[in-house]
């Protein structure tokens, strides 16, 4: 069922751009509903029904030590401090999720990204991010990092710092932090998961 009228553009940005629809409730009555999406005005999914990704989020276990995971506290204005977040970014065009997670991990913090792909797909497919106010989807990649941490490839704009995070930190971080919802899951599967099979959870 099309409850809508019509789509207006409210703006014009080159990451993201605020939509209004002439919305309808169930009763039929007119209504503005406001959204914002990272796609051009002819792709936003409400018109093309599809749900692939527009960034990733990555599950990244220190190969040398697998009882330790890779974190970033970054800087998010929105906020005006510091969240705890799993290293992500967007999807490029003509990328792979698994392709833009190995350039991410390499410009957020000069790690090497190795992708694990074991396990079940289905935890791998495209997942929506907050569908009350963005059309916006995730993929996640799973994998293992390496390398020394540097600042070499982080944009001016991104202020990040790089952490590694055993259990009872990730603990302490889940009780205490600003944490994103996409981490905060994630690290619980971290918790529960063992050195020799850090991915067991996929299967």
């Amino acid at each position: 069922m099309k409850k809508y009228t019509k789509i207006h553009k409210l703006s014009d940005n080159r990451f993201l751009n605020l939509f209004k629809l002439d919305a309808l409730t169930d009763s039929g009555r007119q209504f503005d509903y406001f959204f914002v999406s990272r796609r051009k005005a002819d792709k936003i999914k409400l018109l093309t029904g599809d749900i692939s990704a527009e960034g990733v989020v990555i599950y990244p276990i220190l190969k040398e030590e697998p009882e330790k995971i890779v974190m970033i506290r970054q800087y998010r204005y929105p906020l005006g401090d510091y969240l705890y977040e799993l290293p992500a970014g967007l999807i490029d065009d003509g990328e792979t999720p698994d392709i833009a997670a190995v350039r991410e991990m390499k410009e957020e913090t000069g790690l090497d990204f190795e992708v694990y792909r074991g396990g079940n797909d289905a935890y791998r497919r495209p997942f929506f991010m907050g569908a009350g106010f963005t059309d916006e989807s995730c993929n996640a990649v799973f994998g293992y990092a390496s390398g020394t941490v540097s600042r070499d490839d982080m944009e001016d704009t991104e202020s990040i710092q790089v952490i590694t995070v055993d259990k009872t930190e990730a603990s302490r971080i889940l009780r205490e932090e600003k944490v994103s919802l996409r981490a905060a899951y994630l690290l619980m599967d971290f918790l529960h998961s063992k050195a020799d099979e850090p991915f067991a959870f996929l299967d």
